[in-house]
């Protein structure tokens, strides 16, 4: 029998991970008048991730489920510390 590989990016506990592109990362650190920099961080090394080729300071968009307000969304980098 074949062994299938565990996606914790497809778990029903882990929230919709995907990757912003420069011109929706430029609008979000205009918008929020921060740097990259100033975000949270997320290591690029995060299971959660892994699939969307992430590279060094891309913005990663993560939306999770809340019982008060249907949908919170958060915002970190990658990075590698």
């Amino acid at each position: 029998m074949k062994k299938q590989k565990f996606k914790v990016d497809k778990h029903i506990l882990t929230p919709k991970h995907s990757k912003l592109g420069e011109r929706e990362k430029a609008q979000l650190l205009e918008r929020y008048n921060v740097t990259s920099k100033e975000l949270p961080k997320i290591l690029k090394t995060d299971s959660a991730i892994k699939e969307l080729d992430a590279k060094l300071w891309d913005v990663i968009k993560i939306i999770r489920k809340s019982p008060t307000a249907g949908e919170s969304v958060f915002y970190r980098v990658v990075s590698d510390v």
